[in-house]
């Protein structure tokens, strides 16, 4: 049995790579890690500063505000509404449009291709945008101008055309002789073997959903806030984190200390999200990079 012994230059570049890519992991991870910690230590021994691995006085007074906040709940319904509605419809409409357009037979197929494809590069503008949404589709106040303007975007159209050219064509055909219409084919066949991309897909629609906050400042109200239209709200103006912290009556509640909270708040749920489609958005991530 032959056995391979790597050579001192191969087992040092090892190391120096581990240890680089361990530093880096660091690097990105431990700011985060900070901002958890301090939002789990009290807000008046955490205005001292020098926390560095773990609370030095645990409490949870800064997450009590923070979710006593009437605001700040519905802020949360709404996000994770918008979250669920926004992230399934768009995956739909994107993936109806690229199993169609990837199909030659398709009339005009190359000219709905490049329509779609020059708005990656031209856009009519914030103004002209704003006007369509709010004045010609009096979306402007409702929770749909949340899902309708955002239910397709070329680049994932792209992802799933190159995705649905490389399924067997004997998939359908089989199909076809049974019976089957395209509309049959495309729920019933196309769809359950189209996992790993619908999971890359979801992945990408569902954190701009829950990260965005800039449309639901330009069309939103009080009754469409979401978590990151809050968020923003709090950096830029410490008054209201400190009106927040006088309306619940805890006054040693600092406006620095909410930040934080409102950051975990806001981040970790997205972040849990990501290990139950890993496996799945591994393989989407790979279409199109290997040429058979």
């Amino acid at each position: 049995m032959l056995t391979y012994t790597k050579r001192w230059p191969e087992r040092t570049f090892d190391i120096l790579n581990v240890v680089v890519l361990l530093a880096l992991c660091i690097m990105t991870l431990y700011p985060f890690y900070n901002i958890v910690i301090t939002s789990l230590n009290d807000p008046t021994d955490a205005a001292r500063g020098g926390i560095a691995f773990w609370p030095r006085v645990f409490s949870m007074e800064n997450y009590k505000v923070v979710f006593q906040d009437e605001r700040m709940s519905h802020a949360f319904f709404i996000t994770i509404a918008r979250t669920l509605a926004g992230t399934a419809t768009a995956v739909l409409f994107t993936a109806a449009f690229a199993y169609g357009v990837s199909k030659t037979e398709l009339m005009g197929r190359r000219i709905f291709l490049m329509m779609a494809i020059v708005t990656m590069y031209f856009s009519g503008g914030i103004i002209p945008y704003y006007l369509v949404v709010a004045k010609y589709l009096h979306l402007k106040g409702s929770f749909l101008v949340y899902i309708i303007p955002n239910l397709f975007n070329v680049f994932n159209a792209i992802i799933m055309l190159t995705f649905f050219r490389g399924l067997p064509k004997e998939i359908e055909e089989s199909a076809k002789i049974d019976g089957a219409n395209d509309l049959r084919i495309f729920w019933q066949l196309v769809l359950p073997v189209s996992k790993p991309v619908l999971a890359t897909i979801a992945l990408y629609n569902a954190v701009f959903h829950w990260n965005a906050w800039y449309d639901a400042m330009l069309f939103g109200n009080d009754n469409l806030l979401t978590l990151q239209q809050i968020l923003m709200q709090i950096i830029s103006s410490n008054s209201n984190v400190s009106l927040m912290a006088s309306n619940l009556g805890l006054g040693s509640v600092s406006a620095q200390s909410l930040k934080l909270a409102t950051m975990v708040i806001t981040t970790l749920p997205i972040v849990f999200t990501y290990p139950f489609v890993q496996k799945y958005f591994v393989q989407g991530v790979m279409i199109g990079s290997v040429k058979g």
